[in-house]
């Protein structure tokens, strides 16, 4: 591997790429998987598609070439956080309702951009699919600019995000703003969809944000723990998955979600051996 970094060192970026989804993956994803609040981040991956449409309208059809179709991701998934975060809060809306709405309103949006849009859409199939391969310098820069966020935050705020993800009403009684942690660690993960998207495309999210901290929960008790297990499970999925695509022609996006969702059936099916042998798995607690 460390040769064909120096034969093609463009893959040096696709890893670096690789590096930065799976630690914002590790970080956000645990919060997410302990939260039970996945399928938010399905709603938020696929909304994201009338953002990049808009922002590729916009770029093709009046010669807006400053705008890139990763920042209007970026805008759409935030403004799809703060909406079903807003709703549910306010309305007191089932999530589920609210995420099936903003997730076909978005990718409604999407189609009808991408059908103004003149000439072949090329960039958006990459969002859709992911194409690692193709990470350019500005994309790692805006790539790591929000790892370093999403890592700040989750520091500086552990603590609270770790409280309001497993009890709302204790947190309520012990003076914690539910709502304002709430809102803001739905636009981490709408920052870490925008981040995995540049990997493994809209589609194919879920299963890095979710998957890695899934087989992680088994094996650690604390939060903390849960996220480097994560974040090294991710590690590995993204560069074997890179190393694969690239000896087989594949697409990355693909392959590294496909070894993702291989390596949790052997977690599956090694955790159901454990069970019927007496043994009890460890679950993530509040300490």
């Amino acid at each position: 591997m460390f040769n064909i970094f120096l034969v093609f060192p463009f893959l040096i970026s696709s890893f670096l790429a690789g590096l930065a989804s799976s630690i914002t993956g590790g970080i956000i994803g645990s919060y997410v998987v302990v939260k039970r609040i996945v399928f938010i981040t399905g709603s938020i991956a696929h909304s994201v598609l009338g953002g990049m449409g808009f922002f590729l309208w916009l770029k093709r059809s009046y010669g807006w070439t400053f705008l890139d179709p990763l920042e209007g991701a970026l805008l759409a998934a935030i403004l799809s956080a703060l909406l079903i975060g807003w709703i549910h809060l306010r309305y007191q809306e089932r999530e589920d309702t609210i995420i099936a709405a903003i997730w076909s309103t978005g990718m409604a949006l999407g189609v009808i951009f991408i059908s103004l849009t003149p000439g072949y859409n090329v960039e958006l199939m990459n969002f859709l699919f992911g194409n690692i391969l193709w990470v350019s310098q500005k994309d790692l820069l805006l790539l790591g600019g929000l790892t370093a966020v999403v890592i700040l935050i989750a520091l500086i705020f552990h603590q609270k995000f770790q409280a309001v993800c497993f009890d709302e009403v204790e947190s309520e009684l012990r003076g914690i703003p539910v709502t304002f942690y709430y809102l803001l660690l739905l636009n981490l993960v709408a920052i870490s969809v925008v981040i995995l998207i540049q990997v493994v495309g809209s589609i194919l999210v879920i299963s890095m944000l979710t998957i890695p901290p899934a087989i992680a929960n088994q094996f650690f008790h604390k939060l903390s723990a849960m996220m480097l297990g994560s974040i090294v499970c991710g590690l590995i999925f993204t560069t074997t998955g890179l190393a694969i695509s690239f000896f087989f022609n594949l697409p990355p996006g693909a392959t590294i979600a496909l070894i993702s969702a291989i390596a949790y059936t052997l977690h599956l099916i090694y955790h159901g051996l454990k069970k019927k042998s007496g043994s009890t798995s460890s679950t993530v607690t509040l300490s």
